[in-house]
């Protein structure tokens, strides 16, 4: 059992606060530095059913990766989605903890540790300025096909499953990726010399014009990853390094999917 002052000050160690980007807000959600932990639950996203986990499991604390707060909230009566959660938590005395952009490009953070599962050995990165993004080798060169089948059975499975752009039999050797909502770095993606790019969340627009440039200079095939599936992998990494390093913590990480969707229909 630790303060969570003291697990804070880890945190900060290994998420620290200068790879936080301007609009985002991590850090301590919920709760007292001055409480003690002794079991804590990683997430992707918190909400009441997992927070429910974590009182069942004894839980002290939860980390996040995505902020409970990131957006504005003006209130907290328990007649509201986050009003209902921080309620839960207060009186289950449950403190929330969220590491986000400061834990994405970090080493072992959310986007190695998608590389890592899905067998790449990273050379450099999309942005080299910023040392974001990674870029990748595979062991082996894949066909685009046998590659997203790979992928998807890496992921948790969700119902969008793996959504790709670009010739099923393009063969696949150097990769770009971010984990998470990555359509930012398209530009970027098309500029390397990659086969494929791999990101969640990708709009119609982004994606159309990043195809038909693609298509205009050789460029990349693109592959869209459910966000909630692409960075959960990350959370073993995670509890794998925080019970090395504070073992007097059980840290678990949950099986509950925050996915939004639940099925897809097709024609």
């Amino acid at each position: 059992m630790e303060k969570l002052s003291t697990l804070i000050d880890h945190f900060n160690r290994v998420w620290p606060e200068s790879g936080t980007e301007s609009w985002d807000h991590p850090g301590l959600m919920l709760g007292s530095p001055a409480q003690q932990v002794s079991r804590c639950l990683l997430v992707v996203d918190v909400t009441l059913e997992n927070l429910k986990q974590a009182r069942e499991m004894g839980a002290e604390l939860i980390i996040s990766h995505h902020p409970l707060f990131l957006h504005g909230v003006h209130e907290l009566s328990e007649s509201t989605p986050k009003g209902t959660i921080s309620a839960f938590a207060a009186r289950n005395g449950i403190a929330v903890y969220a590491a986000h952009t400061n834990a994405d490009f970090v080493i072992g953070g959310v986007t190695e540790s998608l590389a890592a599962a899905l067998r790449l050995k990273i050379s450099g990165h999309l942005d080299p300025i910023l040392r974001q993004g990674a870029i990748g080798k595979l062991e082996e060169p894949m066909t685009l096909l046998d590659f997203a089948r790979f992928v998807a059975r890496v992921l948790p499975s969700v119902a969008q499953g793996i959504r790709v752009a670009g010739d099923s039999d393009r063969t696949i050797s150097n990769v770009g990726l971010v984990a998470g909502a990555g359509d930012s770095f398209l530009d970027q993606a098309l500029a390397q010399e990659i086969d494929l790019f791999i990101t969640s969340d990708l709009r119609h627009h982004r994606s159309l014009d990043f195809i038909e440039a693609s298509k205009l200079s050789n460029g990349p095939a693109l592959m869209d990853l459910s966000h909630w599936a692409a960075e959960w992998l990350w959370l073993e990494k995670a509890q794998h390094d925080l019970a090395i390093a504070l073992p007097s913590i059980k840290f678990e990480v949950s099986d509950i999917s925050t996915d939004p969707w639940d099925f897809v229909v097709m024609q």
